[in-house]
């Protein structure tokens, strides 16, 4: 259920569960974190198949424990740590804890119909560690807490205004438009895009 294309030097991971809009299963997450941790691509692409990104846990599996099972946490981290450009082009909504992986990204896309939610208050469980540090880089403190506690729902416009994401593409341009981000990283020789990253962090 995980689509995995590496070629050109990009990584493209797909979420294919588009019948049950992309909800992870633990095969599924440990199947990205296997591909994430051998990739020696310049660039990885995230992204889903169908009109949502993802909703998050496989339900059935979320009341089974998956939804705080370290496995998402680790996942992220390991997208995080990647020395190479990372960018999750957000076919649709994002939900639940499959932000984690989102946030984790370099660069985020996505479309005008998109959504935001991650509905942890509600469900009476805590985020991921990492995931809350994240939000407030991205989004400052007040708004990350409109998300994680009060249960903000996040249209695409607002999303983009807040810098949760950075660039609003149509659905049909999604693909072409991340590779095209891709472009110098794929050019520059190895080792470079993980310099620059190392710069910006500080």
């Amino acid at each position: 259920m995980i689509g995995i294309e590496d070629r050109d030097g990009v990584l493209v991971l797909t979420l294919r569960r588009p019948e049950k809009a992309n909800s992870l299963t633990r095969a599924m997450l440990e199947d990205l974190d296997s591909a994430v941790a051998a990739t020696r691509a310049a660039a990885v692409i995230l992204t889903g198949e169908g009109k949502v990104f993802s909703a998050g846990a496989d339900l059935d599996e979320a009341r089974a424990g998956l939804a705080t099972d370290p496995v998402w946490d680790r996942l992220s981290n390991r997208i995080a740590g990647l020395p190479c450009l990372t960018i999750a082009a957000l076919n649709g909504t994002l939900a639940g804890g499959a932000m984690g992986m989102v946030l984790a990204c370099d660069l985020r896309l996505a479309v005008p119909s998109a959504k935001f939610f991650y509905p942890v208050m509600k469900l009476g469980y805590l985020p991921q560690p990492a995931d809350p540090a994240r939000l407030v880089a991205l989004v400052g403190p007040s708004r990350a807490k409109m998300i994680l506690m009060a249960g903000a729902k996040v249209e695409a416009d607002e999303a983009l205004a807040w810098g949760l994401v950075d660039r609003m593409v149509a659905p049909e341009a999604l693909l072409e438009a991340a590779r095209g981000l891709a472009a110098d990283a794929m050019a520059a020789k190895a080792g470079h895009a993980g310099a620059i990253k190392r710069m910006i962090a500080g």
